[in-house]
């Protein structure tokens, strides 16, 4: 009876780690994205107010308008000048576009103005119609 049941068990086990699929999950990256970090000047009225809305607090966003696609990445209130935004990776996988970013804050040897500021970076680059994975 010890031997049916553990043959009995062995079998289901065997049949268990068959129907086991593993899935490779990792992000395969088509290609990076050439970009250009563009200046409030050369933004929209509607891209401009759309930022100014949210610019107190970190925000990400994406603008398209069909030709370009434009991300940007707040990092909200700062209590002085001197912070400085690092565009470290922007790529295309099969399902979206990635952008990862890095607030760079001043030097203590940097003369810095002790007034409130709002440092984002807005990034443009081609139109791709897909979401945006935020870093």
């Amino acid at each position: 009876m010890k031997k049916t049941l553990f043959i009995i068990l062995a079998g289901l086990f065997i049949v268990l780690l068959s129907a086991c699929k593993t899935e490779n999950t990792a992000i395969e990256k088509l290609r990076d994205l050439e970009f250009t970090v563009v200046e409030d000047v050369d933004l929209s009225d509607e891209l401009k107010s759309m930022i100014e809305e949210k610019k107190a607090q970190p925000f990400k966003m994406s603008y398209a308008n069909g030709e370009y696609l434009y991300i940007v990445v707040g990092y909200g209130e700062q209590k002085t000048g001197g912070f400085s935004i690092q565009v470290n990776e922007l790529y295309e996988t099969e399902n979206a576009v990635y952008i990862d970013t890095t607030l760079l804050g001043p030097s203590k040897e940097d003369m810095v103005s002790n007034a409130l500021t709002y440092p984002y970076v807005v990034v443009k680059t081609e139109f791709v119609d897909k979401n945006v994975v935020f870093n």
